[in-house]
């Protein structure tokens, strides 16, 4: 490997892309699940908070749209989208 550029050399050491990533790997599941079941209970009760603030169709339209573009960021930076 000595007579090698620094760009073969990384060819060799970076992982490979084609392969299908494997997801989360954590030692034990507890904490996975404690931190599922605690992000579930904040989302549901800041949904809880806006629809009970909610007040006019605007705002409804306005909330729509927030929510769009916040899925359409999770698509966009999601690891197993094709390019």
């Amino acid at each position: 490997m000595s007579n090698m550029t620094v760009n073969q050399r990384t060819q060799f050491d970076r992982v490979d892309l084609s392969a299908p990533t494997t997801g989360i790997q954590v030692r034990s599941a507890r904490g996975l699940s404690v931190y599922t079941i605690a992000s579930a209970l904040l989302i549901g009760g800041l949904a809880w908070a806006n629809i009970t603030l909610i007040d006019g169709w605007a705002q409804v339209i306005v909330f729509g749209f927030i929510m769009l573009t916040a899925v359409g960021a999770m698509i966009a930076v999601s690891p197993s989208r094709r390019a």
